[in-house]
């Protein structure tokens, strides 16, 4: 099969196209004929070297995955070949990822493709919509009617957990850096929404809480804007965060009796750790989806899979509002 590989860590130029083996759905795991897969963060923190959880070189990295199911390994029930699927079954440490002709996944890592979308475009939504849900439901348990702030609302994980926390019947205000993503956060359900770049933390406080906080803080952005979650959270409030690889005076937490919850997505693969939550995750997206209380937002430029250097340099140049789609022949 063709595959799309990293053979050491660096810069988008690492990404090189190689002939592999075709590999074999072995028990309990479904072969995909792969369709579509999308870039995120992680990927261009497993390539920097920056996060040391990748596949063994050659690397295929890559999580999300859309495609068809070809082979159907002994013990595997619920799938057959034919179906649709998606899912975030690899990409990481033991689990090669997307990026080829074929990926090899563990059943309950991926789930029957919702109807409502075409095929290519639901693998914008696994990754980002399984950290979303570990975060508000699974770790923060969020309650009809709170009001939950989330950061980064027209981001990768922002946008899926505005729509999220909508669903479970929350109140959402969000933070955005311009009138274009006031304007897509509001489309998104958000109902309060918050021009960082103008707005302080205690200005935004006040105003919408009464000066009280936030019973829930979703932190998708980290580094200093960790401490701005700690000062807009309520007193024994809960904050999520996905990236704390930062170092930071806790003396808030305590002051406030704040929980902290710390969402690391790949902790189920690496650890094998709850692999059947995860179908139950994914099947909760396709309901979403297939409702119509959910959906990807898409950035302007989507590439295929021998594009794959282009993709991350355009995720890192910061211009991508939305989650970029790759496809594995084009459109």
């Amino acid at each position: 099969m063709k595959a799309f590989v990293i053979q050491r860590h660096g810069g988008p130029e690492v990404f090189e196209e190689t002939t592999l083996p075709d590999p074999q759905a072995g028990p309990g795991k479904v072969r995909i004929a792969v369709r579509a897969s999308s870039v995120n963060p992680l990927e261009i923190k497993i390539r920097s070297g920056l996060v040391r959880s990748g596949p063994q070189f050659p690397a295929i990295l890559n999580g999300d995955v859309a495609g068809i199911i070809d082979q159907v390994g002994e013990g595997v029930t619920g799938f057959e070949i034919g179906d649709a699927v998606v899912g975030c079954a690899g990409g990481i440490r033991g689990y090669p990822g997307a990026l080829a002709d074929y990926m090899v996944a563990d059943a309950c890592l991926v789930t029957h493709a919702p109807q409502r979308l075409p095929l290519e475009t639901c693998a914008a939504l696994p990754l980002v919509f399984m950290t979303a849900w570990s975060a508000l439901v699974d770790r923060a348990q969020i309650q009809p009617g709170e009001h939950v702030l989330i950061h980064a609302g027209a981001g990768g994980v922002g946008h899926v957990a505005v729509q999220l926390a909508k669903a479970r019947g929350a109140r959402v205000a969000t933070t955005v850096s311009s009138g274009e993503k006031e304007a897509i956060a509001r489309d998104l359900g958000a109902d309060d929404v918050i021009l960082y770049k103008q707005d302080s933390v205690p200005n935004y406080v006040q105003r919408l809480t009464g000066g009280t906080g936030f019973p829930l803080v979703f932190d998708t952005v980290g580094g200093g804007n960790l401490d701005a979650s700690f000062e807009a959270a309520a007193v024994s409030g809960r904050v999520c965060s996905i990236n704390t690889r930062s170092t930071h005076d806790l003396s808030p937490l305590h002051a406030k009796n704040l929980t902290l919850h710390v969402i690391f997505r790949s902790v189920p693969l690496l650890y094998r750790m709850e692999l059947e939550h995860q179908s139950w995750i994914l099947r909760n997206m396709a309901k979403m989806v297939d409702a119509g209380t959910l959906r990807p937002l898409l950035a302007a430029r989507q590439f295929t899979f021998a594009q794959i250097a282009d993709a991350h340099r355009y995720l890192e140049s910061g211009q991508a509002v939305g989650k970029i789609l790759l496809t594995r022949n084009g459109p």
